[in-house]
């Protein structure tokens, strides 16, 4: 589960949760769960995946459902891997 690893990480560090996201299982829902992941913060989430994993993300490629979970979201990025 390296990239679910990964995923909370960096997670915890963009929304400052101060180790919160650590914790976080795949089935832990994050949009309209977790106040601090608001729509700037997705922005900063997709960047900081993007230089920190080297993957590439596509506009049109973001929905909410990418966001649903903590699972949905190590998903995606497993994906552009």
């Amino acid at each position: 589960m390296g990239i679910n690893n990964d995923v909370l990480r960096i997670l915890d560090e963009v929304l400052s949760l101060n180790g919160r996201a650590l914790a976080f299982t795949r089935e832990t829902h994050l949009l309209g769960a977790i106040p601090e992941l608001d729509s700037m913060a997705v922005v900063s989430l997709i960047t900081s995946l993007e230089e920190q994993l080297g993957i590439s993300v596509n506009d049109d490629e973001i929905d909410g459902e990418v966001f649903a979970t903590v699972g949905s979201l190590s998903d995606f990025v497993n994906a552009r891997l």
